[in-house]
């Protein structure tokens, strides 16, 4: 009996553009982490505010302890966060590991060693790096410095683990959304503070903290991602589309329509420009059909060809193209 011969597959060699990706990812999580851990320890820790996720759960554990132990909350952010870690790859699998691992060990990484460096300043002036701020400026600041971290890490792909891990095993077996979820996790985290003593001005900045922050976190991680989609119902629709080709160099599809009144078949473009093109767009396509009808609208991310990956490069003219007619027969 012949046995067939085992195959495997040569590893391939990441290309430069691989590596470059790989590198300026790894750099951008590295400084997410690094700024909300910032945020957390200079301004809501020092300040002695609560706030949801393990970081509040740290701070719960050291307000049972005593203000005294500053270490208690980094260490129970890596408990927590590493617990949580092996929980979520169990239940998630393999991709979840990978796209967290990171986050898991870097956040808490950087808590302490800017925990360091705030006790010894502490020591030395006798009140945090940041002053002696309004509680409400620093509050703020601290949950828009958090946000923006969070927010930096989460639009590249990555998480910083912790207290996501619970509402994403809820969302994949109960369906539960992953939002709601979260949201009630760190509600409750931060109203049972009061279990450790913490006044109820403290808790209320802990409310408006976590709301901040999850404003901040969902107002960053788009940008840069954000585009302009343009609908245009024209006659002229061969000159709008070779002026969308060449001039603007920006990809359109052409449907099918049919208008509403009339009854009259037609095209209708559709292309998605960059912000910075709109206005460009709007006065090209009206010095070629003042008439035309434009439907302009913010879309929260573009993902293909010439916006995450590489460009197409389209020929200088388009003008020897052939546009099929709309037959009857297409638009039913």
């Amino acid at each position: 009996m012949k046995f067939p011969k085992l195959k495997f597959s040569k590893p391939h060699k990441p290309t430069k553009r691989q590596v470059k990706q790989f590198i300026a990812h790894s750099l951008i999580v590295t400084a997410g982490n690094a700024l909300a851990a910032a945020g957390t320890v200079f301004f809501i820790d020092s300040y002695g505010f609560v706030m949801g996720g393990t970081t509040g759960i740290g701070i719960f554990m050291r307000n049972l302890l005593g203000e005294s132990n500053a270490w208690i909350v980094p260490i129970t952010v890596y408990i927590a966060n590493i617990l949580l870690f092996v929980v979520g790859a169990f239940f998630l699998g393999k991709k979840f590991a990978i796209a967290t691992l990171a986050g898991t060990l870097l956040y808490p990484t950087f808590m302490s060693a800017f925990t360091a460096i705030n006790q010894s300043y502490i020591a030395s002036h006798g009140f945090p790096p940041a002053g002696d701020s309004d509680p409400f400026l620093a509050a703020f600041l601290g949950a828009l410095t958090f946000g923006v971290g969070i927010g930096i890490v989460v639009r590249v792909g990555a998480s910083t683990g912790g207290t996501d891990v619970p509402p994403l095993i809820l969302h994949k077996y109960f369906n539960i959304p992953f939002s709601l979820g979260l949201w009630v996790l760190d509600m409750a985290i931060v109203i049972m503070q009061f279990f450790a003593h913490v006044s109820a001005s403290m808790v209320l900045y802990g409310v408006m903290i976590t709301v901040v922050s999850s404003y901040v976190i969902d107002l960053v991680s788009p940008i840069g991602t954000k585009k302009t989609q343009i609908m245009i119902v024209s006659k002229h629709y061969k000159e709008l589309r070779e002026m969308i080709l060449n001039k603007l160099n920006r990809g359109v599809t052409l449907l099918y329509g049919k208008t509403g009144f009339l009854q009259e078949k037609c095209f209708v473009l559709l292309t998605v420009v960059s912000n910075r093109d709109v206005v460009r767009m709007k006065n090209e396509v009206e010095s070629i059909d003042p008439e035309a009808f434009l439907m302009i609208s913010v879309i929260s991310e573009v993902r293909g060809r010439g916006f995450s990956s590489d460009q197409v490069v389209l020929p200088k003219s388009a003008e020897g193209t052939e546009l099929v007619e709309v037959n009857e027969s297409d638009m039913q």
